[in-house]
């Protein structure tokens, strides 16, 4: 009895305790709300220029969640939300093309298979030069955009200025839903190994990539290359869908914990369409959340081999909220971890201009690095890597410009508009004229660097050659883009691609998973060895 009564004690003392704590905490909530009427009302009535109601508002609105100090939250304008969900969702209604500002023509830099745009003939290279009855001379490339989205159904007419054709071409598009193609494009490449470059997580991620393994593997392909680089993520549930492409039902994608212990697990919950097939992932430092998702799961169970160099570290979950107004707020909830417990946020510190900063920018590459890290188990007992990022199984830099490459690119750059426009002007007049093969000539070369003088960039000849190969690089790669596509593209830059092209090195002829990581491991056990 005595033990019963002093815990009917504790408990007595501890509610008027718990009371006054609320009490201070609401008077302390209701002098915060005071203080920020009082600043409100007195910006409003006193401030040197007249600031609307509205637009006060917003501003203090956009200054509260600026002050969490979170470079993922931020209040999006019905514009900004618009850009956003076409971003994410890879869908809007317009014409369907990239456009961007090049020497202070708004010039298309991609166009996007069936649409609009494809259908009219529009290519890489053209310059917008009027939309409806408006010259677009000093428009900003948002403007554009803005006037050339819309509903689709209705009209808008444009015309382009094109290298080499003298008149303006003129095209009445009817807008139509856009989608922006998640892999534009998957190849066989080295006789049975099938490539996908994976380029953003939007909703139809799992269905263009479903397609893609469908098509190879009935093609007879032997080995999959998950192309995963500059995949910056987008929707939380396409990772899940994604990464059940090849992993069984019921296996672990990723768990998300938010505040007050609040758990979502993310299973698979389907059968695996590749559940068996050899499988590399690439990854690089712009490989980012819904990304990192995907490799880590894989990486976790053994389905995968990670190729390339550590991902971005981005391990946090945004939810957008709807507001009035057609506002939005996107704002960070949840931290989200792979299977084997591991969290794969970086720490970094957020600067007074807005942008951030890893606290630790080290690659993490390097083995005395990866000691200090912790470490976990995948399924099957190897060793992975948390405190940040996505750490590859094989780690792979990217190939480097030698010396004279360097000197001759820094020397350009001050006129980097003047060379990409004369580099494509000079690839759209090579359409129609080169096969699939073609080799770049000294000729093209000569052509090229005299152009570019004859646009005021000043860069000696005997420089220019000295980098050539660079300059070679760029046009082939620029006029098979233009002329044949950007699968073409791809296959005539893997000689440059030193992590595709270790991957293909890799899987060659393995005949299973545990095939690829035995390979993987033998040469790990020799590399150790030589040191």
């Amino acid at each position: 009895m005595v033990k019963s009564r002093k815990f009917a004690l504790i408990g007595l003392v501890a509610i008027p305790l718990l009371a006054g704590g609320f009490v201070a905490q609401e008077r302390s909530a209701n002098d915060g709300a005071r203080l920020l009427d009082q600043v409100l009302t007195i910006v409003s009535n006193r401030f040197v220029d007249s600031v609307g109601a509205a637009d006060l508002y917003e501003k203090a609105a956009r200054g509260l969640v600026h002050e969490l100090n979170d470079p993922y939250s931020v209040l999006l304008s019905p514009k900004e939300l618009a850009t956003f969900n076409a971003q994410t969702g890879g869908k809007y209604g317009g014409v369907g093309m990239e456009i961007g500002e090049v020497q202070n023509f708004i010039t298309v830099q991609r166009v996007f298979p069936h649409t609009p745009a494809e259908a009219a003939g529009i290519i890489e290279g053209d310059r917008i030069i009027q939309v409806d009855t408006a010259n677009t001379r000093g428009w900003t490339t948002q403007q554009v955009s803005d006037v050339l989205k819309g509903t689709p159904g209705t009209k808008v007419n444009v015309k382009f200025q094109r290298t080499g054709v003298a008149e303006p071409i003129a095209v009445t598009f009817t807008r139509a839903n856009v989608r922006i193609p998640a892999v534009p494009f998957a190849i066989m490449l080295d006789g049975k190994i099938g490539y996908i470059p994976l380029q953003q997580f939007n909703e139809t991620a799992t269905e263009e990539l479903d397609a893609s393994i469908k098509r190879l593997t009935a093609e007879g392909a032997k080995g999959l290359i998950l192309d995963l680089r500059g995949n910056g993520g987008g929707y939380l549930d396409q990772s899940a869908t994604v990464a059940n492409l090849f992993l069984n039902r019921g296996q672990e994608v990723s768990s998300v914990r938010g505040r007050a212990g609040f758990q979502e697990v993310l299973n698979a919950t389907d059968n695996p369409i590749a559940p068996a097939i050899p499988l590399i992932v690439l990854t690089d430092g712009r490989t980012a959340s819904a990304s990192e998702i995907v490799a880590g799961a894989l990486q976790d169970h053994d389905r995968a081999v990670i190729v390339g160099t550590t991902s971005f570290g981005k391990g946090l979950v945004q939810t957008v909220y709807p507001l009035d107004g057609g506002y939005a707020l996107k704002m960070t909830t949840a931290k989200w971890y792979t299977p084997s417990g591991r969290s794969i946020q970086k720490e970094r510190k957020l600067l007074p201009d807005g942008s951030f900063v890893e606290v630790l920018p080290d690659s993490m590459e390097t083995d005395s690095v990866r000691k200090s890290r912790p470490k976990f188990k995948s399924d099957a007992g190897r060793i992975v890597y948390g405190g940040g990022a996505i750490t590859p199984d094989v780690i792979v830099q990217p190939d480097t410009l030698s010396s004279d490459e360097q000197k001759l690119l820094t020397a350009l750059a001050p006129k980097a508009q003047v060379f990409r426009t004369t580099l494509i002007d000079f690839a759209v007049e090579q359409k129609g004229k080169v096969q699939p093969g073609f080799a770049v000539s000294k000729a093209w070369r000569d052509e090229f660097y005299n152009r570019l003088v004859a646009q005021g960039v000043k860069v000696e000849k005997a420089q220019f050659e000295a980098g050539g190969s660079e300059i070679d690089r760029l046009l082939g790669s620029s006029i098979a883009r233009i002329a044949f596509g950007d699968s073409t593209a791809k296959r005539r830059d893997i000689p440059d691609d030193s992590q595709l092209r270790r991957a293909i090195e890799l899987i060659k002829n393995r005949q299973t998973q545990r095939d690829l990581f035995a390979a993987v491991a033998k040469e790990q056990q020799t590399a150790s060895a030589n040191r």
